[in-house]
């Protein structure tokens, strides 16, 4: 518990926040956390302060019944908290914590792999020429489906684009 009480110390939670870009429900959720986890330390704080002893003669001078006190102050003297292995626990938390800061890893690594192949691209769209400038060759070196289009209509004896008609209108006629 030592161990848990000493990490707990060292937490900084603003720097948390702000190393790990935390935005939105995540940064709330967290400062909610925060929040409690400042409550308990202060209530624990509070009852640690306050006096454990208890005077059963001050109550033995009060109290008429004398078999109540005694009764409670054998049970007083008796009692043993509980204590409770929270290895498990603490052991799964680890577990957990591993697992989703390698997920963590996973996501900045598809996204910095996405982010180049983003750059990658928008260096491509600044750098290409413009439509107007291109040749029949490149177009169909950049896209050979195109080509072979081409070459399977002009096969069958079509030597019209289908849809050109209508877009563009029939210049037979001039």
């Amino acid at each position: 518990m030592a161990v848990g009480r000493s990490a707990a110390l060292k937490i900084d939670w603003t720097k948390i926040t702000s190393q790990l870009g935390l935005k939105g429900s995540t940064a709330a959720s967290l400062t909610a956390f925060k929040k409690r986890n400042d409550d308990a330390k202060r209530k624990l704080q509070i009852l640690s302060d306050q006096p454990q002893n208890i005077d059963f003669s001050q109550y033995r001078s009060v109290l008429k019944n004398q078999s109540v006190i005694d009764e409670i102050e054998s049970h007083f003297k008796s009692f043993k908290p509980v204590t409770y292995d929270v290895s498990r626990q603490l052991k799964a938390i680890e577990t957990f914590e591993a697992q989703a800061v390698q997920n963590a890893q996973d996501t900045k690594g598809a996204v910095d792999k996405e982010l180049r192949d983003l750059e990658a691209t928008l260096q491509n769209i600044e750098g290409a020429r413009p439509f107007e400038e291109l040749t029949v060759d490149e177009i169909a070196a950049a896209r050979p489906d195109i080509d072979e289009r081409t070459s399977q209509l002009v096969s069958k004896g079509r030597w019209s684009v289908p849809g050109y008609k209508e877009k563009f209108g029939d210049l037979s006629l001039l």
